[in-house]
């Protein structure tokens, strides 16, 4: 009875977050081409990865423990799509940094910030309750809510410098914490692997 209101409870949480991610990947995603922003256009396909997440999560929560632990990989992989996005707008912005308006992107910042923590908040009752799957919708929103606060210290940092600096910065840094996270949700998987092996 206790796994069945886990999985529940679960499935309840997975679906709000995927649609309050998705909501506001039009946001941020709309904000950054506007204002030629690496750390909202990264945010922003963050926002999408994140609701591809949990839409997978709740097509796996009725699979056994094997097919979980390979979703749980794929996942790892989805969450480096996002890093190496931004890795090439970086790249490109290098070469002629132009720095972003600082009162929109500290102003979007703070929508995704709140947004963020709202689903961590969420997740984080239910993280074990998936194996690798819940983790890593939790580790996603996690490192999404520092995401979050890192881009409203670039919005404040691009207004006080007026250079484009602050926004590279922190939009390389959510590719890196993204790429941290991956990890995590491989090991996680790998770990249910062995654990079904060991039954």
């Amino acid at each position: 009875m206790t796994r069945d209101v886990h999985r529940r409870d679960l499935h309840r949480v997975v679906r709000v977050v995927a649609l309050l991610n998705l909501a506001y990947f039009g946001v941020e995603w709309g904000v950054a081409a506007t204002i030629g922003s690496v750390s909202l256009f990264a945010d922003s396909i963050d926002f999408l990865e994140d609701a591809s997440i949990n839409a997978l999560i709740l097509l796996a929560l009725t699979w056994n423990a094997p097919r979980r632990a390979l979703i749980g990989k794929v996942l790892a992989g989805l969450i480096l799509i996002p890093g190496l996005a931004t890795c090439w707008m970086a790249w490109q912005q290098i070469g002629s940094p132009a720095p972003p308006a600082a009162m929109p992107l500290a102003l979007t910042g703070a929508g995704s910030l709140l947004v963020n923590f709202v689903c961590a908040l969420m997740l984080v009752r239910v993280r074990h309750h998936g194996g690798s799957l819940s983790l890593a919708a939790f580790l996603s929103a996690r490192n999404d809510v520092l995401a979050s606060a890192a881009i409203i210290l670039a919005g404040v940092a691009t207004g006080v410098t007026g250079l484009a600096w602050p926004d590279l910065i922190v939009g390389i840094g959510i590719a890196l914490m993204n790429a941290g996270a991956a990890g995590d949700v491989y090991r996680a998987a790998g770990q249910e692997t062995d654990a079904t092996f060991r039954a």
